[in-house]
């Protein structure tokens, strides 16, 4: 009888931890024996939703990580005999417990901290929050290295890639797939005054409003593009972006023999999560729609439009630079997208911010400084959220 795998989920109530507990759940019901036994959920604010998921899923631990709603969250699981603990520290402390695979899903460079603590506490990492790769790729490789501690690719587009993946050495290029958000034939006179409700309102997939927000510029696919160069050791020139609008084949690897491997399915993150809370052990059973390939009919591809999304070009710019630059693309991408959602900047901007943010960087004191460290790299961050922050306020000034 086979044990139950053993795993923590930081960001639980955000849209990728929620798909992995409806894999858990489904997973769980089709076995005799459990195949998932919950340690830790980790929130932001949503109390009450991670007071749900913990006793619906029998955590052992529930943490949030606003402090303020501690005592909360303790009512709430009062006679559950469910753990309860609050604030950044406390988040670290989960992501440290052993386990078998933490699912590392807070969005955003804050979910940076608790990755690295759990790499370094040898725990292996399913790896949804693209942030922390951008931000710190070298450093997450060389302690997981150090630590013996595999990072899994999570997102759709580098776990497809991951899947498909034979010898690095044989590799000619990979090849990103991009479904061109809400705007891909929009024009730049459209865009120019889009709103939040607009650019929310992705086609294909059903995402939190920040990568909601990455997909409608494209960032999403630059910041997947330095992840994938990364987590795969590729040069930036060997990684191309395709539009494909089905968003049915999530990656290609393109071999120097000329096969071209791709990984194929609906548009679901509970495949992708699925495999990744698995690896390398037998593929688990989902209830995600099977792909039908004579409804689906056929499949289109589309060139990138540099000129209406420059995201691209400035991801490729960041990873070109090194040291801090993908850091500082990533912190004024995110303070940007803050921005555009309240109000506070047009559309168009968050390219323009971004790219005026790596300008200064490049011309400031720290362009060259090593970022191998977690305290360096959040020196970098605040080095670029002031950056981001004066940026923003001439845009608002113009």
């Amino acid at each position: 009888m086979s044990q139950p795998r053993n795993i923590s989920i930081m960001g639980s109530t955000g849209s990728i931890g929620t798909s992995a507990l409806s894999v858990v759940e489904h997973a769980n019901a089709q076995s005799e024996t459990p195949a998932f036994q919950i340690e830790a959920l980790v929130a932001g604010r949503d109390v009450v939703a991670l007071a749900r998921q913990a006793k619906q899923y029998r955590a052992r631990l529930a943490v949030i990580a606003d402090d303020s709603k501690g005592s909360e969250l303790a009512g709430l699981l009062s006679g559950t005999g469910i753990e309860t603990a609050s604030g950044p520290s406390a988040v670290i402390e989960a992501a440290q417990r052993p386990v078998d695979r933490v699912l590392a899903a807070i969005v955003g460079i804050v979910g940076l901290p608790s990755t690295l603590a759990a790499v370094e506490a040898g725990n292996s990492i399913a790896l949804a929050n693209k942030e922390s790769m951008v931000c710190a790729g070298p450093l997450l490789n060389q302690r997981a290295k150090q630590h013996n501690a595999a990072i899994v690719p999570t997102d759709s587009e580098h776990n497809a890639m991951f899947q498909v993946m034979e010898r690095r050495g044989d590799v000619e290029k990979l090849i990103l797939t991009a479904s061109g958000g809400p705007f891909r034939q929009t024009s730049l006179e459209v865009m120019q005054t889009a709103t939040p409700k607009m650019a929310l309102a992705h086609p294909r997939w059903d995402m939190g409003p920040k990568i909601s927000i990455d997909s409608a510029t494209l960032f999403n696919k630059g910041l997947e593009l330095i992840e994938a160069a990364y987590l795969f050791d590729v040069p930036e020139d060997q990684i191309d972006v395709v539009v494909h609008p089905q968003s049915i084949i999530h990656s290609l690897v393109s071999y120097r023999d000329g096969s071209v491997l791709a990984q194929m399915g609906e548009p679901d993150m509970r495949t992708p999560i699925a495999h990744a809370l698995t690896w390398p052990d037998r593929r688990l059973s989902t209830s995600v729609a099977r792909l039908d390939l004579v409804t689906l009919a056929q499949l289109d591809f589309e060139a990138l439009d540099p000129v209406r999304f420059p995201a691209i070009g400035l991801c490729r710019q960041a990873l070109q630079l090194g040291c801090g630059a993908p850091t500082v693309l990533n912190c004024a991408n995110e303070g940007a997208v803050t921005a555009f959602l309240t109000g506070q900047c047009r559309f168009l901007d968050i390219s323009w911010v971004v790219e005026a943010a790596l300008d200064r960087f490049v011309s400031g004191p720290m362009a060259s400084q090593a970022c191998d460290s977690l305290e360096a790299i959040m020196m970098m961050e605040a080095e670029a959220t002031a950056i981001t922050g004066a940026l923003l306020a001439e845009a608002r000034n113009h």
